[in-house]
């Protein structure tokens, strides 16, 4: 038997990948760099699944390939997998493929579709998200890189992929080069941000109005009922009922210092360069960084005072202002996703399709959410949309909502409880509604101290101008000195 796919890597994730595949009919090989790995999957969950065969070596599992062949890499991101390309190609030939599902960053994704084609193998750099029970049941995937491949993969991908309500595939060719590995770096930046956000409101609800355990639970089971339907604020209320083995709540119990894979930093570090605002994503990497300072804030809570504010009682009203707040701070973290999305992809030349990728995301994926649909809808009607917010769904959304974005943030300046996603929320709000910014005051210091020069708005755009402010200038502009 020549097997449809070959599978390298048998952690849990390639473990569902390849049981997944062969739910929907397809022959697996698969491949692990320890052997007992393999002869553990197939004696365990892949026990009786004849057209599940494992290889002790990459020789042997190339040799049970039907051609073109296709190999899925599921395996650590970085110098791991040019060890392994380094390894592998040398055993293939012209057409046959390699797909990368790890997180690798696109940059190196890019790199490697460009040297993998000089030497005929088609190379495909694959987002995946939904973790291991997306992998096993269905996860949403971005696949992107030599586009000669997308025909002979698009039967298996999309038979695998979580589908839609309406049955459609959540899975979809993003682009070319690095595009599905950079859709999936934004994917997880909005993860990142949804994250935050939802701990935020969670840190509010403890500390600042006193709610129980089972009360909170009960606020994020009803929001999971509402526009706030998603995939993160239905585990938040699971997570909320857990108990522990003596009956307490188990996130008591848990260290308050979050980890990271990297890219958020990644996605943040792009926004820099592509110039694009992603101020609530990056508020959301650094407070994971400070949340690492443990040791120090539990000192400092012992020297810095807060607010002497008595703790406001609980209502309705309160409640709802949350879950407002919440939702529209939802928004303005996808919207500064799609803008990155369309800077760096627009700078790449990748034209890629923002409606498309809001499917890919509708199910299957960590930041899965009702509006996903609306978000597809906003850019199939205007594929030129500068931003969600002006979106008129969104603009009406954010209309009925930010009133309580505000109030609670206020309520966390008051209480001295950290809330900096949810900040950052309304103030890119308020800045990107804003038709005359402080902006001209930055640029007439600029000109004043570095002759950096100013455009007028009683002039032309692209004309700029230098004031001789202090009278010892001159009229010489700046071309080294940048502040």
């Amino acid at each position: 038997m020549e097997a449809d796919i070959g599978l390298i890597g048998l952690a849990v994730m390639g473990q569902n990948l390849a049981l997944n595949m062969n739910d929907h009919g397809y022959s697996v090989a698969v491949y692990n760099r320890t052997h007992a790995a393999t002869e553990q999957f197939l004696a365990g969950s892949a026990a009786g699944r004849d057209d599940i065969v494992g290889a002790r070596s990459l020789e042997e599992l190339v040799a049970a390939l039907a051609k073109p062949r296709k190999l899925l890499l599921l395996i650590k991101a970085g110098a791991a997998v040019d060890e392994m390309l380094d390894r592998l190609v040398p055993l293939l030939e012209q057409g046959d493929i390699v797909i990368d599902s790890g997180n690798s960053f696109y940059e190196d994704t890019v790199r490697r579709v460009k040297e993998m084609e000089a030497r005929g193998i088609l190379y495909v750099g694959m987002g995946i998200s939904g973790g291991e029970e997306g992998a096993r049941h269905g996860p949403s995937l971005m696949p992107g890189g030599n586009e000669a491949a997308w025909p002979l993969l698009r039967g298996i991908l999309g038979d695998v992929a979580a589908k839609t309500e309406s049955g459609e595939a959540c899975c979809a060719w993003i682009g070319p080069e690095g595009a599905g590995h950079f859709v999936k770096m934004v994917h997880n930046g909005i993860e990142y941000g949804d994250m935050q956000l939802i701990a935020e409101t969670y840190q509010l609800m403890r500390s600042a109005y006193g709610m129980s355990y089972p009360d909170m639970a009960a606020a994020f089971e009803a929001w999971h009922r509402s526009e706030l339907d998603s995939y993160l604020v239905e585990i938040t209320a699971a997570i909320l009922r857990h108990a522990d083995a003596d009956g307490s709540p188990l996130l008591e119990r848990i260290l308050d210092s979050a980890g990271q894979k990297g890219t958020g930093k990644w996605v943040s570090q792009s926004s820099l360069d592509a110039g694009v605002p992603l101020t609530l994503i990056s508020e959301a990497v650094f407070a994971r960084y400070l949340s690492a300072l443990v040791d120090e804030r539990r000192d400092a809570s012992e020297i810095l005072e807060g607010p002497d504010d008595p703790r406001p009682t609980v209502s309705a009203g309160a409640l709802d202002d949350l879950r407002r707040a919440l939702l529209a701070a939802k928004v303005v973290s996808y919207a500064q996703g799609f803008m990155l999305i369309r800077e760096l992809g627009s700078g790449r030349g990748w034209e890629l399709d923002h409606g498309a990728i809001a499917q890919v995301w509708r199910n299957g994926c960590i930041i899965r959410s009702v509006f996903l649909d609306r978000i597809k809808d906003a850019f199939d009607k205007d594929p030129e949309l500068p931003s969600l917010l002006v979106d008129p769904y969104f603009a009406g959304l954010l209309g009925d909502c930010h009133t309580s974005l505000r109030r609670v943030v206020s309520l966390a300046a008051q209480t001295g409880v950290g809330a900096p996603a949810l900040s950052a929320a309304l103030v890119f709000y308020d800045g990107y509604r804003c038709a005359s910014s402080s902006a001209n005051l930055l640029q007439a210091q600029r000109d004043y101290f570095g002759a950096h020069t100013y455009e007028r708005t009683d002039r032309p755009r692209g004309e700029f101008h230098h004031t001789d402010w202090t009278g010892s200038g001159g009229p010489a502009t700046s071309n080294a000195y940048n502040a």
